[in-house]
């Protein structure tokens, strides 16, 4: 496979086959901010995707037939952004984003206390329907660990079909609202299971607990069955027949559940030191679906920001949590009490509420404020009317 760029006033970069057919074109800005050690404490370094940036001979078309498709853009200093993309039968994605840095590059990492390569990688919500470009002038950001990347004015399509983008478009949500359609409809699902029961969790070292929890957790999984319809799978997790441990570390708690059909589920909780905040950072699953076209069925995302308290506290929330992790898995959390990285005496701190709990106390606080407000107003009217009827009469 051969790649070129088509790098002018346009900054379109390509990716072509053997035959010169365009199987991958994107035009984007890009900015990269990222958190690293010096001498004197950590630094951020912030720099942008530079006029100079070139497609590397390693992007690739796919391999023998027309899929996974490969752009890799290298620019000065040993930096390199990858996007990985992949398709189902009517839409493609960037399954994957890798960005490599150099903190030798003493340009950008001034005084840095470490050199070499480090790798990134993120998993992203660029996609669109196939034939179309997707495209999105707002910031599309992803983040993880200490690296932040945005992409902004993003044309990008892959699995061309013409050497040139298509008219047609897929926009991202960041640049809606627009007008609703109905989209396609997978197939009739069996009803949802009930509410999952409750478990408690306990993850400690040498150093005592730093993840107390306590919640039922469901997962929701949508797959390609292999006669190519789409079908929703919830099933939930079941204390009795899971198993569950983990590993503490100063800026992150991990809990690894695993059942006993194989299906693994890590929930990462990660730590704000500037705002002294915990929160649910990253999910990942693994299970086997043996009606699916592709029986191993992974998803996951280390840049969520959920069920978020003050160090020291702890979050609770009666009403269901449910965490959006990638197109196709998401996760509901029932009845969440959870306490990470600072547990004193194995018990949980001051709870700090939920929205959705506090918004449901509204409704009986509004409705017994308005009944006592309306018992007040019968209650003075009948003193006036009281007082009116005694005006007519005086004392002999």
């Amino acid at each position: 496979m051969h790649s070129c760029l088509v790098h002018g006033a346009s900054a379109v970069f390509v990716v072509k086959d053997g035959n010169g057919t365009a199987c991958i074109m994107a035009n984007f800005s890009a900015t990269f901010l990222m958190n690293y050690d010096t001498k004197n404490g950590s630094q951020n370094a912030t720099f942008d995707l530079p006029p100079n940036a070139e497609v590397l001979n390693s992007s690739s078309c796919g391999k023998e037939n027309p899929s996974d498709p490969i752009l890799m853009i290298a620019f000065e200093g040993g930096h390199t952004l990858t996007l990985n993309f992949t398709r189902n039968v009517t839409r493609y994605r960037v399954q994957l984003m890798s960005f490599v840095y150099n903190l030798s590059d003493t340009h950008i990492f001034h005084n840095a206390s470490s050199t070499g390569i480090k790798t990134v990688e993120f998993i992203t919500d660029i996609k669109a329907d196939i034939d179309k470009k997707y495209r999105c002038v707002s910031g599309t950001q992803v983040h993880r660990n200490n690296v932040t990347v945005t992409l902004r004015d993003a044309t990008i399509q892959a699995y061309l079909s013409n050497n040139s983008f298509s008219k047609g478009e897929t926009r991202c949500e960041q640049d809606g609202p627009f007008p609703t359609t109905a989209p396609p409809h997978p197939s009739p699902s069996p009803p949802p299971p009930e509410s999952p029961s409750v478990d408690k969790y306990n993850v400690s070292d040498v150093n005592g607990t730093c993840l107390l929890a306590s919640m039922g957790l469901q997962l929701n999984v949508t797959y390609e069955k292999k006669d190519n319809t789409t079908v929703i799978r919830v099933f939930n997790i079941n204390p009795n027949k899971t198993s569950a441990n983990g590993s503490c570390s100063p800026h992150l708690v991990t809990l690894d559940i695993r059942s006993e059909d194989g299906t693994a589920l890590r929930l990462q909780f990660g730590m704000n030191a500037t705002s002294s905040r915990f929160f649910l950072q990253g999910i990942h699953m693994n299970t086997t679906l043996p009606d699916a076209r592709a029986p191993t069925f992974r998803a996951g995302n280390d840049s969520l920001r959920v069920l978020q308290a003050t160090v020291g506290n702890s979050y609770k929330c009666n009403a269901v949590e449910r965490v959006h992790v990638t197109e196709a898995f998401s996760v509901n959390i029932f009845k969440v009490w959870v306490q990470a990285f600072k547990v004193e005496g194995d018990k949980f701190g001051s709870v700090e509420e939920c929205l959705l709990d506090e918004n449901s106390m509204l409704i009986p606080i509004a409705v017994g404020g308005a009944l006592a407000g309306l018992v007040l107003i019968v209650l003075i009217a009948y003193l006036i009317g009281r007082k009116r009827s005694h005006a007519g009469y005086q004392t002999i």
